[in-house]
């Protein structure tokens, strides 16, 4: 199973941790400006998935990973990133990391 997990530089970040693989990631770039990270992972028996707040008091939260929507294939996870990032004309960018 894949899922898509974001990191919002200064504000939260996602934990690779047991059973989180990294697949590809993206830096997505908006008119310029990298305003996040998009990582497709692929869960192997992850019951909860680490989100890190990056400002103190850094509040650690463990989201059940069957509220992330999830994608059988990697392509599915590819096609479902295109389209929550890109809106018409805009100045948007997925730049492979």
């Amino acid at each position: 199973m894949f899922v898509i997990l974001t990191t919002k530089p200064e504000e939260f970040h996602t934990v690779m941790g047991e059973g989180v693989t990294c697949v590809e990631s993206y830096d997505y770039i908006f008119y310029g400006r990298k305003r996040a990270n998009f990582t497709i992972a692929e869960l192997d028996g992850v019951d909860r998935i680490t989100i890190v707040e990056d400002a103190p008091p850094h509040i650690t939260n463990k989201v059940p990973s069957k509220l992330f929507e999830s994608f059988d294939t990697l392509e599915e996870a590819r096609e479902e990133l295109n389209t929550l990032t890109h809106y018409g004309s805009m100045d948007i960018e997925l730049r492979l990391v």
